[in-house]
């Protein structure tokens, strides 16, 4: 999936990053505390005005500064639109080189964008970009007296994007305004470089004028074998009647004609409007209104489209096109209302909770809908086969915008995570029904789960006869876990319980070749030079079979409790001697065969055994490496060979260990940083794991270098520069969702100790407040059909958890205390309470039974 990112030595100006007071090009509506208390309380979510002016509804945050070089993403569930902050559409991505950006309505692309005109100039690039709850809002230079503004957004259940232009004048005015739309109607796969690839495979667009409406069609049989004849259909229309319109080739703004992107392997031009894939038709609409005095009117355009033909398109424009207004309220009183869940109150890390909130419209924003997927499975993208199948339907979290919007195993597997902190049970269902489908089919229920999924259906990577990606099927099992635990859903634990029994059974059977409990074949680093047997890959089988076991013995299968937990002893047993090497120190990347020849080339796979978690019988077991070998290996990671200034490298440099020299590949990726802020938070180095998620938070709202408020997939570093720097066909994703890992689960699960086990009835919650913080909080946290609130304090001595959990079943209360500290008194509700002390890699834990349904506090004094 990242090969392209694992060797990238792309050498650009390093940024530094101080303090969110040092940049004051990111405002919000207020100061950061603004941005979430904003958002309502959970019984009474806000209601959602739409003024007539253009004014901010909701939570904003904005930038000012470079917007023509900043992409932006404007998403819904059926549809989206990537552009630049600017309001412009550039040549974007690289998957079909130049063509991931402008509208799309999944598995198709409809526009390469809209533009704007007034009193017969091209509206100028944007002077302020904002982002919000569910969409985005720019501020355009206007002609004398006139303010303009314009408004993007996708609603979720509709395949259409609005773009609201607001027009303000200061004295009553006759506008003339124009709108541009160019047309490329083609389908998410086959890519630029594959074969066939999109130059064969696309055909031209069709342009036509239409009940006062833009027509955009490709309908026909590519000359390709194995591929179905298709009518593709895009409309573009207005909330007020033009009265003229135009078709052609051309019509793309102040972008027309387009500088054309070269083909690879020529160097890129700095900025390029089109690719050499373009196929498409453009169209013009022209309107006159006039705007009365001290008062604004909104023209919306629509555009909406289908894969199933005309008529399809014209329905979606129909029912898309009533009340754009409308539908923006309501999506955002729905963002709202996702916004009040997982509330958190972190006085000292603001911008750590601030990131969180916007974190939770990401994973939004990224939530994708596909419909009749046709499963071809795509061997090493050099044949067309016939379908192997087809799934009705999709719903998953995509990986990041622009060139990985489509359906990842461990994107979403990782993403999972953060979804369930943020109360999302129903998307990671979701994904985790069409991995199992598609993965059925492109597989033949083998229980391998598939790598990639294009939303045309196309399986490019992790076919059974593919010799990597074997870690995501390893994490399916725990992902399934994961969710069960959280919701307490039995049925959804049957209904996937066949699948990932197989799933292990892949692994153990058919990838463990010489039979020494080590898995064959790659997992998340895709790189040359690792040995057969991968660390990452039997990290998670080692998790995947404990969490089998403990979903068997909740069914009583007695049989595979025992195997999984077998297997997963026998592992454990062996593990330390089999890969940790003590002179580094750090456990091996990979084990070389014959001899299992441990290999050392700092790969952020390292941490993985610090990182995973899981329960043994009734008690959680946080962290897989031994205190003595976790400590000095996590050490080694915050050196300046493996952590830069916004996280942990792809893969560490020399000079901090005795290990083999190794290229230097120093990238930051939003998700090596998630995993090492985990794996710190599961030995208690909270004061250490700060560095990490104020690495992430600080890449949504500290400076970030596209849109303010989005997680990308890399950070500035040194080898790879920073994106906003880069060509647009060069840079990785503007918006990523596995890096929320990062943010959402260390608070939630590890500082306030949020710990369900729902599957069996009970629930356990321990905080352990970060060294130098007095208290921290949050409410509404989802627990299956109920809801969890907790507050963490510390004063002097005392340690106190107050908690309430509207949520069936048994209740044990806590707290983790600092290394040293001794337990003197302990009182629940004022009382003196009986409590038990356990020992864990974070340190010992005070734990009280409590009850349910009522507020509950525990006061810990040491002494």
């Amino acid at each position: 999936m990242r090969r392209w990112l694992a060797s990238a030595l792309v050498v650009a100006a390093f940024l530094a990053v101080t303090t969110v007071a040092a940049i004051p090009a990111v405002t919000t509506v207020a100061a950061f505390p603004a941005v979430t208390a904003a958002v309502p309380a959970p019984q009474r979510p806000a209601r959602a005005a739409a003024p007539p002016d253009g004014t901010a509804i909701g939570p904003t945050v904005s930038v000012t500064d470079r917007l023509d070089e900043r992409r932006f993403v404007a998403a819904g569930e059926r549809a989206y639109e990537l552009g630049s902050a600017a309001g412009r559409y550039p040549a974007m991505g690289f998957h079909t080189r130049g063509e991931m950006g402008g509208i799309w309505t999944p598995p198709i692309k409809l526009l390469d964008g809209l533009w704007f005109g007034v009193d017969g100039r091209w509206v100028p690039p944007a002077t302020r970009f904002a982002s919000g709850y569910g969409y985005v809002r720019m501020t355009l230079p206007g002609p004398a007296g006139v303010r303009l503004t314009r408004t993007d957004f996708a609603p979720d259940e509709r395949r259409a994007v609005h773009v609201g232009l607001t027009v303000t004048a200061a004295r009553t005015r006759r506008v003339r305004l124009v709108v541009d739309a160019h047309s490329e109607l083609m389908s998410a796969y086959p890519w630029g470089a594959t074969k066939p690839g999109q130059l064969g495979f696309d055909l031209p667009d069709t342009g036509t004028a239409r009940s006062r409406r833009l027509v955009f069609r490709d309908v026909g049989r590519p000359p390709t074998a194995n591929a179905s004849r298709h009518d593709w259909a895009a409309i573009v229309g207005a909330s007020l009647t033009p009265d003229r319109v135009r078709v052609g080739r051309a019509f793309r703004g102040p972008q027309d004609p387009p500088v054309l992107c070269p083909p690879p392997p020529r160097p890129d031009r700095d900025r390029c409007d089109d690719s050499g894939y373009g196929k498409g038709a453009g169209g013009q609409l022209g309107f006159t209104l006039t705007v009365p005095a001290r008062t604004s009117r909104t023209v919306w355009v629509t555009v909406a489209g289908s894969d199933q033909g005309l008529a399809a398109a014209q329905a979606e424009y129909a029912a898309a096109s009533v009340d754009p207004a409308g539908q923006l309220r309501a999506k955002v009183r729905r963002r709202l209302t996702l916004a009040a869940r997982t509330r958190l109150e972190l006085p000292g890390d603001r911008l750590l909770a601030a990131s969180v909130e916007w974190g939770k419209q990401n994973l939004a924003d990224l939530t994708q809908q596909a419909r009749g997927l046709q499963v071809r499975r795509i061997r090493g993208g050099t044949a067309y086969p016939p379908p192997a199948g087809r799934v009705d339907r999709v719903r998953f979290v995509g990986a990041g915008f622009p060139d990985y919007p489509w359906l990842f195993a461990t994107d979403g597997e990782y993403t999972a995570f953060a979804l369930v902190a943020a109360g999302r049970f129903d998307v990671v269902k979701d994904h985790l029904r069409a991995l199992r489908a598609v993965s059925e089919i492109a597989n033949n229920r083998s229980g391998k789960v598939v790598h990639e999924v294009v939303t045309t259906g196309d399986v490019y990577v992790g076919l059974d006869a593919d010799p990597g990606n074997i870690d995501e099927t390893a994490k399916f099992p725990s992902t399934v876990a994961l969710l069960w635990r959280w919701t307490g859903d039995n049925r959804f634990r049957d209904e996937m319980y066949d699948f990932v029994r197989r799933n292990l059974a892949f692994i153990t059977r058919h990838q463990d070749v010489d039979g020494d409990l080590w898995p064959h074949g790659l997992g998340n680093v895709e790189a040359s030079g690792l040995g057969e047997e991968t660390l990452d890959v039997t990290v998670y089988t080692l998790r995947g079979l404990h969490d089998l076991a403990d979903m068997a013995a909740s069914r009583r299968d007695t049989v595979t409790e025992r195997w999984a937990l077998g297997r997963a002893r026998a592992m454990e047993r062996r593990f330390e001697g089999a890969w940790w090497m003590p002179a580094v120190p750090q456990y091996a990347d990979s084990l070389d065969d014959p001899g299992n020849v441990r290999l050392q080339q700092r790969w952020w796979i390292g941490i993985t055994p610090m990182e995973v978690e899981h329960y043994v019988g009734r008690t959680p077991r946080l962290g897989l490496a031994v205190p003595a070998h976790a400590a000095p290996a996590l050490e080694l990671r915050m050196t300046r060979c493996y952590t830069g200034r916004f996280g942990l490298y792809v893969q560490g440099a020399p000079g901090c260990d005795p290990a083999p020299r190794t290229p230097r590949n120093r990238v930051t990726f939003s998700l090596n940083t998630a995993l090492m802020a985990v794996a710190l938070g599961n030995y208690g180095r909270l004061d250490d794991q700060r560095r990490y998620t104020d690495g992430n938070a600080r890449l949504v709202l500290g400076k970030p270098d596209e849109q303010p408020g989005a997680m990308p997939e890399t950070a500035p570093s040194p080898e790879f520069g920073r994106n906003v720097d880069l060509p647009f066909t060069k840079r990785s994703m503007v918006m990523q969702a596995w890096g929320h890992y990062g943010t959402l689960w260390p608070v939630v699960h590890q500082q306030l100790g949020v710990r369900p086990d729902l599957g069996r009835g009970r629930l356990e919650v321990v905080p352990q407040l970060p060294p130098g913080r007095r208290r921290i909080a949050a409410t509404n946290i989802r627990l299956g059909a109920g809801s969890l609130d907790v507050t963490a304090t510390h004063d002097g001595a005392a340690y106190t958890s107050t908690v309430t959990a509207r949520t069936p079943g048994a209740l044990a209360v806590g707290v983790a205390l600092p290394a040293g500290a001794r337990v003197r008194a302990v009182t629940l509700n004022g009382g003196a309470a009986r409590y038990a002390v356990r020992a864990t890699h974070r340190g010992a834990e005070v734990l009280v039974a409590a009850a349910a349904g009522r507020p509950q506090r525990l006061v810990v004094r040491t002494g």
